[in-house]
Order: structure tokens, then sequence, then C-alpha cells
């Protein structure tokens, strides 16, 4: 992380003020954990610094503001909303038409019985068997 100015760090100065108001949060500790592992707080991590801040009277209204002001500089991440859920294979009614024409005349017909099966179970018809399929259905007119 690049800091302006190294020596003035007023997030660890603030985590410090805490730890002493609050020395049994577990809160606090994960955040000062967090802070000197990894550099830095999330934006929902350092709200709740500045909520746990606002409370202690000892820690001066400068270094609020600059928590404050590091909060509002950090980017809010939205969640979108997850698609509605669509189905693989969408029916083309045209097949179901051409098989149900074709079995309407040769009802024992096992190859168009077979793709009406994959067809009634929501599997896609490969382009061979729909190929094959028009071709009995221009054989039939």
């Amino acid at each position: 992380m690049y800091r302006k100015k190294p020596d003035v760090d007023v997030i660890n100065d603030v985590l410090k003020a805490t730890m002493l108001a609050y020395p049994n949060s577990t809160f606090i500790q994960s955040l000062s954990f967090q802070y000197q592992e990894r550099g830095g707080l999330s934006k929902k991590q350092l709200e709740g610094l500045l909520k746990k801040a606002e409370k202690i009277k000892t820690i001066p209204p400068n270094w609020r503001a600059t928590l404050e002001a590091e909060r509002r500089k950090r980017p809010t991440r939205y969640k979108s909303e997850a698609p509605p859920p669509t189905p693989l294979y969408s029916k083309d009614e045209s097949v179901g038409q051409m098989i149900s024409l074709i079995l309407a005349k040769y009802p024992q017909h096992k190859r168009v019985l077979f793709l009406k099966s994959k067809y009634d179970h929501d599997e896609p018809l490969s382009a061979g068997e729909l190929a094959e399929l028009e071709k009995f259905h221009k054989m039939l007119l």
C-alpha cells in the first residue's frame, strides 16, 4: 500500500486506541491482525471500526474524520441479482409438429418414436437427427 507519509498511520492509531478501550474484543483483535498481515481493511471493516471508535471519547475527532474519509474512498461493491434460471434446451414446436404428423400416419415407426422420446424428455436433437426427421416428413408429403 502506498502512503504519502509512511510515519503517519491513523488507522493503526485508531486500532491501538480501540484495543486499549476494548482489550477483550475479538472483533478489534481480528481487525488488528488483518491490518498487520495484509496492510489494509475493507470498507465494511472500516465501518465496524468507525462505529467502535465513535463510542470511545478519548479518540480525537480528527482521527475519526480521517477514518471516515478512508472508508468513503473505498469502492462499494454491489452483488447483482442472480439471473432467473433458464432451461438448457427449449423445445422447437415445428419439430414436435413434424413428429406428430409422421406418427399420425405411421404410429409404429421406431426411429420417429425414439426421436419423440428424446423430444419429450427435453433432450436436444442433433443436426443429423433433425435432417433425418425432415427427410421422413418430406417422404410423408
